[in-house]
């Protein structure tokens, strides 16, 4: 009996690739390698601490002292004493009782919302949350609504018409995209009048914002005000990996037992904890490394003609994607690296260049970069 030979059921992959490449969105991973000397601010190495020789040691200590991995769950044998001690130590400068580590922060997104909202529940999302808050809100399976980016009228409307007991609502507190600010104080006000939870994203916020970089929910004064979780990441600020729960000892306590993508993942590395750990102690250690890093972000947003960012990131809109690649290659070419943003990242028509400053560039360096930026983009025709 011979068998029956079918058409490669892969095959539209080729068509679907081809239709990517004419739309101007194909992408491939460009890799860095060791001892490039390009500037990079394509990255969100915010405070310059990922190659910060305490921050290297500490995750070379940790990885002889640990291991090369966590080798199992956190619920297994993949928790050190090391997990625990940055757990503590970070629960204490954020100002809440307990913080909880992910192995990144899309898993820590997911896994919070999921553990807070199931079926009959609603959730209130807004139109700037990244794409880790949207996934976590259909995994939930929650009836969700979707409200205009920092929009806490409708918000609270939305939340006052519920019929759902109970109710979430999630946010960005700095949008990643454009670096641009959401209004926690107003959107905690909305969620506490209607009893609700809420959710704050500080993943580019942590180091960046708030009193020694402890975020807007500190900045707020709203740090550990009850019914307000907050979610963060050692990926950015602090130059590691990693996601980060923090809030009530009560959540820690609860996502451990409900959280998938807590009791199912494998721990958080070792050495991702010791590095992420280092960076918070030079953090501690230097207060005002954040407000050094808004300085410089808005000396480069005025040497390109944009706006005083909110942030670290200095979007600027190109328009066609093409246009953004090219604009981003003519950059990487003179030494630059610069996140080049297209659809389904960003809205059709809005390709960017993204350019995230750093707190170890000096001004000079920031001139320079400043310059091959701006004429980036007149050669494409964006200024």
């Amino acid at each position: 009996m011979t068998a029956t030979v079918h058409a490669d059921p892969l095959a539209w992959l080729t068509e679907e690739a081809a239709a990517i490449e004419r739309a101007g969105l194909h992408r491939a991973p460009v890799a860095r390698q060791a001892g490039a000397s390009e500037v990079n601010l394509a990255s969100n190495d915010y405070l310059g601490l990922s190659m910060h020789p305490a921050v290297i040691a500490a995750a070379q200590r940790a990885a002889g002292t640990w291991g090369g991995g966590s080798t199992s769950s956190r619920l297994v044998v993949g928790t050190t004493q090391a997990h625990l001690d940055f757990e503590d130590d970070l629960a204490d400068f954020l100002g809440v009782q307990a913080a909880l580590v992910f192995s990144s922060g899309y898993l820590a997104n997911i896994g919070a919302i999921t553990a807070l909202a199931g079926r009959g529940d609603l959730i209130v999302s807004d139109t700037g949350t990244h794409a880790s808050l949207i996934d976590g809100c259909r995994l939930s399976r929650a009836r969700v609504v979707v409200v205009e980016r920092g929009d806490a009228a409708a918000a609270a409307r939305e939340l006052a018409a519920r019929t759902e007991k109970r109710a979430l609502v999630v946010t960005d507190s700095i949008y990643s995209i454009d670096g641009e600010r959401a209004p926690i104080a107003e959107l905690y006000g909305a969620a506490s009048e209607f009893g609700a939870t809420l959710l704050v994203d500080e993943a580019h916020a942590l180091g960046v914002r708030g009193p020694g970089g402890r975020g807007v929910v500190a900045e707020c004064g709203l740090a550990g005000a009850p019914g307000l979780v907050v979610t963060t990441v050692a990926s950015k600020s602090l130059g590691a990996q990693g996601g980060i729960v923090a809030g009530p000892a009560t959540l820690r306590s609860h996502l451990i037992d409900r959280a998938r993508t807590f009791i199912f993942d494998t721990g958080l590395n070792p050495a991702a904890v010791g590095a992420a750990h280092a960076a918070l102690g030079l953090l501690r250690a230097d207060p005002e490394l954040p407000e050094r890093l808004r300085r410089s972000a808005a000396s480069f947003a005025a040497a390109v003609g944009a706006a005083e960012p909110a942030s670290a990131v200095v979007s600027l809109i190109v328009g066609d994607p093409v246009a953004a690649v090219t604009a981003a290659g003519y950059c990487r070419d003179r030494g630059l690296l610069v996140g080049c943003f297209r659809p389904p990242s960003v809205p059709a028509g809005t390709s960017r260049l993204r350019v995230t400053v750093r707190a170890d560039l000096d001004e000079q360096t920031l001139a320079t970069v400043a310059r091959i930026v701006d004429d980036a983009l007149t050669h494409v025709g964006a200024r």
